[in-house]
């Protein structure tokens, strides 16, 4: 599990060990290996946000070396379905092929429109972009609402191991 504070909100986002997992798996660590992308769910336990569920990559999907673009279609039956069994979408990832990721303009414009066209009760949506290096040093992770980039850190206290088996998501 990797923890990341939402600024001075008081309230913490965390990715359980299965998320990582499928981010590791999607990494492009060769040169033949396409961009990857997908969507984010949450259990929303406030001040907890915990990403426990991912979707993508899907074979609709269009991808290539240095882009992604999600079936958007595809994308809106996910959020249902999940929403379904109480899981909230709360952003989305894709990899980028190299070691330190950063958010292109593409990227920056795409979340921000997003959080904009979309009906939610969210002050952001999360952008995960996952590098080549493995995580934490290869994963970028942000709260984007409709104008700004807010970039995460790593916390570096971790929960009690307790508090974290109470926590784990069972998606």
């Amino acid at each position: 599990m990797i923890s990341f504070d939402i600024g001075l909100s008081g309230q913490r986002l965390s990715f359980d060990d299965a998320v990582l997992s499928h981010f590791d798996r999607h990494r492009q660590t060769r040169f033949w290996h396409r961009e990857a992308g997908g969507l984010l769910f949450a259990r929303l336990a406030l001040p907890m946000v915990e990403v426990c569920a991912i979707t993508g990559p899907r074979r609709t999907d269009s991808r290539s070396r240095y882009s992604y673009w999600p079936d958007e279609r595809a994308e809106q039956r996910e959020i249902d379905e999940m929403f379904s069994r109480n899981l909230h979408f709360v952003g989305c990832w894709h990899t980028h092929p190299e070691d330190v990721p950063t958010p292109s303009r593409v990227d920056t414009r795409n979340i921000t429109d997003c959080v904009r066209r979309s009906q939610h009760a969210l002050n952001g949506f999360v952008m995960a972009i996952i590098g080549r290096a493995p995580s934490p040093g290869g994963l970028f992770v942000s709260v984007c609402d409709a104008s700004n980039v807010h970039v995460l850190r790593a916390c570096s206290r971790a929960l009690p191991a307790t508090e974290q088996l109470a926590r784990r998501c069972e998606c």
